[in-house]
């Protein structure tokens, strides 16, 4: 006997319990699309009321998915017994406290929301009032420095966890604080993943035809990205949604070689044509007042068509293209490396927005605080416009050991409430 559905007669098809997990994932990926679509138009409204409905709505669905996240991670923490699950770190144990009074929660509440008994809440607490032993610290006990030193490091890695042991020394000896990169590697609780150093990648395509860049403005690098808002991946065919606005936006960027500045950037909706990049690139080289010597670029066909070597070529630009390798890892390193930091540092840490005014902005304030305030690895912990201008910049050294040692306070703000863009000092203190 057939099953029948809600309306009788209409019997199932025999085997549609195969296809009914499938087409729950089709359902929510389509719906997903729609919605986005939908959405973009909203938040690019004329009408204020339903830009900000729109916005409201991606925020509200931004944090109903990172709670349904929350909530999977967690039923699986729950089913372990609780002698069997692992134990909070130290400085974990210090920020439930912390957060305990941010959230102003009761023990019940901590307790019910880090899967631990009242009771350890409540003994974490007495430890705190006084306790000088090991179950709850500020930072990893290390000798020689005093104990203000290694909070401000493990404090500065908390606030800033894209930081690697080598950036956060950087950081710290521009404010002042001089320390080596081991130093801090041994203070921070976790070592980092280990990231390749800038200067240790290889920017030329082959050893014969290396490019040195002997000043600002003489070898630029250029290139274009894809930022997703939503992502791209869907369950059918051919498993990807077409890489135009709203599921994306494509990025222009322009660095010096030299100084490892951003030049310039542009937005777009599309992938941009050879005619858009002439007129980026036209833009920009009025915005900076000279063209390079020259330019180096992938393959891609706005770069090779004849237009825009036409363009590069013309009096008075004369400007030499240099290609990468296709299929090559490392021919265009420099610039690869510049689209990797905006996406670690900048999109995939903010909510990429649909209005084309606000993802420029986000971007400006990206770029501006890697020129300013980022310092570079490949520059030897400088800045780029200092490279880029020939700024000495002379920085009084704090002395945190012996008879000269004064306290120091951390300072961390942030450009425009920006929590990815930190900009860090040091404050002497009574």
């Amino acid at each position: 006997m057939s099953k029948v559905g809600p309306f009788q007669g209409i019997p199932f098809p025999k085997d549609w319990p195969q296809y009914v997990k499938l087409a729950a994932i089709h359902s929510v990926a389509l719906a997903h699309r729609v919605i986005t679509y939908s959405r973009s138009f909203a938040i690019n409204s004329s009408i204020e009321r339903i830009r900000l409905a729109g916005e409201l709505d991606s925020v509200q669905n931004e944090i109903a998915l990172l709670q349904e996240e929350l909530r999977i991670k967690d039923a699986r923490m729950a089913k372990l017994p609780p002698r069997k699950r692992p134990q909070y770190a130290p400085q974990e144990r210090m920020a439930i406290l912390e957060l305990k009074a941010a959230r102003a929660w009761n023990l019940a509440e901590t307790a019910r929301t880090f899967m631990v008994d009242p009771e350890t809440i409540a003994s974490w607490m007495m430890r705190a009032a006084g306790c000088q032993d090991g179950l709850l610290q500020l930072s990893q006990p290390v000798n020689k420095y005093p104990d203000y030193v290694r909070y401000i490091i493990q404090r500065l890695k908390m606030l800033c966890p894209t930081m690697g042991k080598v950036r956060i020394a950087q950081v710290l000896a521009r404010a002042g604080l001089h320390l080596s990169a081991t130093t801090v590697g041994r203070i921070v609780k976790e070592e980092p993943f280990p990231v390749k150093p800038d200067s240790d990648i290889i920017e030329s395509e082959t050893k014969q035809r290396i490019v040195t860049a002997r000043c600002s403005n003489h070898v630029w690098h250029v290139d274009m990205t894809t930022v997703s808002t939503t992502g791209f991946w869907v369950p059918w065919m051919p498993f990807c949604l077409v890489q135009v606005w709203p599921f994306c936006w494509w990025v222009i960027l322009v660095i010096d070689h030299f100084s490892r500045a951003v030049i310039g950037f542009a937005v777009l909706k599309k992938q941009p044509t050879a005619d858009e990049v002439i007129a980026f690139m036209a833009n920009t080289v009025f915005a900076v007042g000279r063209s390079p010597r020259h330019l180096i670029s992938d393959q891609g066909s706005q770069f090779v068509s004849k237009d825009f070597r036409a363009w590069c070529s013309a009096e008075p630009r004369n400007i030499k293209q240099r290609f990468g390798a296709i299929g090559q890892y490392g021919s265009i390193a420099v610039i690869e490396r510049m689209m990797r930091s905006i996406k670690d540092e900048c999109t995939r840490r903010i909510l990429v927005p649909l209005r084309e005014d606000a993802i420029r902005r986000e971007i400006t304030l990206y770029t501006d605080w890697y020129n300013q305030n980022r310092p570079h690895q490949s520059l030897g912990g400088r800045i780029p416009m200092d490279v880029y201008f020939g700024i000495e910049d002379e920085i009084t050294r704090i002395e945190t050991r012996g008879e000269d040692a004064v306290p120091i306070q951390l300072i961390v703000m942030r450009i425009k409430k920006r929590r990815h863009l930190p900009i860090v000092e040091l404050k002497h203190v009574a």
